[in-house]
């Protein structure tokens, strides 16, 4: 019976190393919505992001929804306003606050170097067609590459 026990432990391990590190590329964006975009637009946008899969092979998996806590980017529009506020002092140009409220990552097959068959792919752009209706112009966007 303990042999089972360890075997089944051995498996249970293994199974979760094997997931560990995996080899690829996430890209993530965080983005912030529009106002006023529509349930149709919003749903051609999340129909969209679940077919780019289907459409461009090195894409893995996505993941599309609401981030749990907004994401508040701050920016001074100098340098002197960005030391001022680090220091904890009153700017003396503006400062802008954009909120990051949705994201997504996909995840894909290759490195930094897939990118470029991404924004070359033609569904692309069909897929820019349906996001740029549920979104305000500009993303946060990083690239984790996997180890």
């Amino acid at each position: 019976m303990r042999r089972i026990g360890i075997t089944i432990a051995t498996i249970m391990f293994g199974s979760c190393l094997a997931q560990a590190g995996e080899k690829g590329l996430m890209h993530c964006f965080a983005f912030t919505p529009i106002k006023t975009a529509t349930q149709a637009e919003w749903d051609a946008y999340y129909k969209a992001t679940d077919a780019l899969p289907s459409k461009m092979p090195f894409i893995k998996h996505v993941w599309v929804g609401k981030l749990r806590g907004p994401l508040t980017i701050t920016n001074a529009t100098d340098a002197a306003a960005r030391k001022q506020a680090a220091a904890g002092e009153a700017a003396t140009s503006p400062i802008t606050v954009t909120r990051r409220e949705y994201g997504a990552c996909f995840w894909f097959n290759g490195g930094p170097e897939v990118l470029k068959q991404y924004t070359a792919h033609p569904y692309h752009k069909e897929w820019m067609a349906a996001y740029e209706k549920v979104r305000v112009a500009g993303t946060t966007t990083y690239d984790i590459i996997g180890q």
